[in-house]
C-alpha cells in the first residue's frame, strides 16, 4: 500500500514489501496470436497493436528456455546476483492455446532458479475455468500469479473503434472469476484512445476501482508503425496526446484508484525507429513521463486514492 510521501504504490516498492529485495521481470515470447486477429471474433487485432506488442529484443522463434535463461543473465549482468525474477508472457493472448501447451509453457519457468512468479498477459475474453485452474495450479505450488487483462477502456464504443471484439462485461467477469483463486489480477489500460474524453478516462479508472483488481497497467496511447493507427494518424483521424495532457489525466486516473491497488506502469515505450507518435514515448524518454506524471501531482497535493469519494469508499 501507498505509505509515507510516495505519491502511488509502485511495482518495485510492492515487490521490495513482499520480497525484500530486487524482483524483475523477465519477459518471453510465445508463438500465439489472438481471436481479433485469427477470425474467430474478428480480423486484424487491435488498431493500436504491433507484433502483439512484443519488445523489439525477444521472439518467439527462440525457444522458451533460451529466452527465460539470457532474460535472467542479462539481469543479473545488470542489477546483480541478489535477485528474484518473474516469467512474464507478454506478447498476444498467452491463454489462448491448447491447455497443455500451455502447461508445458508455463511449467519451463519453474526449472530456473529465482523465479517466485508469473505474469499472464491475455484478454478478459480468454480466460475459460479450465485456464484459470490451471493457473491456480502453479499458484498452489507457491508461486506468485498475476493474470494481467487487457481492459484498455469501460467506453464499449471505444473498444469497437479499436477492434478489441470484446466488451466491459467480458473484463467485470473476468476479474470476478479470476479472484475466486489466489490469484492477482492487474488491468491494462490506454489513456488517449481515439474519441475518448477525460470523463472516458475518468469512468474507466471507477471501474477499476470498484472491482477487486490487485493492479494497474496506465499507458499513453502511442501510435507505431504498420498499425492501423499508423494510417490514421497520417491521414490526420487521430492525434496523440502531448506530454502535459497525459501526465494530468494519468493524474486523474491515479487519484481514484485505491491505495493498495499495485501501479506497475505509468507508462509505455517503443524503439525510435517503429515508433511514430508521440516522441515522448521512447525508452530514452521514460523518466521525463515519469517525472511530468508525479509533478502534476505535486502541484495538486493528491496522490493515489486521494479521490476515494467518488466511489463513497
Amino acid at each position: 500500500m501507498r505509505t509515507g510521501t510516495a505519491l502511488y504504490y509502485s511495482l518495485k516498492d510492492y515487490f521490495k514489501d513482499r520480497y525484500g529485495v530486487r524482483v524483475q521481470k523477465v519477459t518471453v515470447a510465445l508463438p500465439l496470436t489472438c481471436p481479433n486477429r485469427d477470425g474467430i471474433k474478428a480480423w486484424g487485432g487491435c488498431t493500436f497493436c504491433s507484433e502483439g506488442s512484443k519488445p523489439s529484443m525477444i521472439s518467439a522463434d527462440v525457444p522458451l528456455r533460451d529466452q527465460i535463461r539470457e532474460g535472467i543473465e542479462r539481469a543479473k549482468r545488470k542489477y546483480g546476483e541478489d535477485i528474484l525474477f518473474f516469467v512474464y508472457f507478454q506478447s498476444y493472448t498467452n491463454t489462448y492455446a491448447d491447455l497443455e501447451y500451455l502447461r508445458k509453457a508455463y511449467s519451463t519457468a519453474l526449472e530456473f532458479e529465482g523465479v517466485v512468479g508469473l505474469a499472464v498477459g491475455t484478454r478478459p475474453d480468454c480466460v475459460p475455468e479450465s485456464v484459470l485452474d490451471l493457473l491456480e495450479d502453479f499458484a498452489q505450488k507457491g508461486l506468485e500469479v498475476w493474470v494481467e487483462l487487457g481492459l484498455q477502456s469501460a467506453n464499449f464504443e471505444t473498444l469497437k473503434r479499436i477492434n478489441r471484439a470484446h466488451g466491459v462485461s467480458d473484463f467485470i467477469d473476468a476479474v470476478l472469476r479470476t479472484k475466486r483463486r489466489s490469484l492477482k489480477v492487474c488491468a491494462h489500460v490506454i489513456i488517449g484512445l481515439p474519441g475518448e474524453t477525460r470523463e472516458d478516462v475518468i469512468e474507466t479508472a471507477k471501474l477499476i476501482a470498484s472491482l477487486p483488481v490487485d493492479g494497474v497497467k496506465i499507458h499513453p496511447l502511442h501510435i507505431i508503425e504498420g498499425t492501423v493507427m499508423a494510417n490514421q494518424y497520417r491521414r490526420g483521424e487521430i492525434k496523440a496526446l502531448s506530454l502535459e495532457e497525459y501526465a494530468n489525466l494519468c493524474a486523474d486516473f491515479i487519484e481514484i484508484l485505491p491505495e493498495e491497488v499495485v501501479i506497475q506502469r505509468i507508462t509505455g515505450e517503443v524503439d525510435e525507429e517503429r515508433l511514430i507518435a508521440p516522441d515522448y514515448c521512447s525508452p530514452r524518454h521514460k523518466n521525463k513521463v515519469l517525472q511530468a506524471v508525479e509533478r502534476v501531482l505535486r502541484e495538486r497535493g493528491t496522490y493515489q486514492g486521494y479521490n476515494k469519494k467518488a466511489l463513497n469508499r
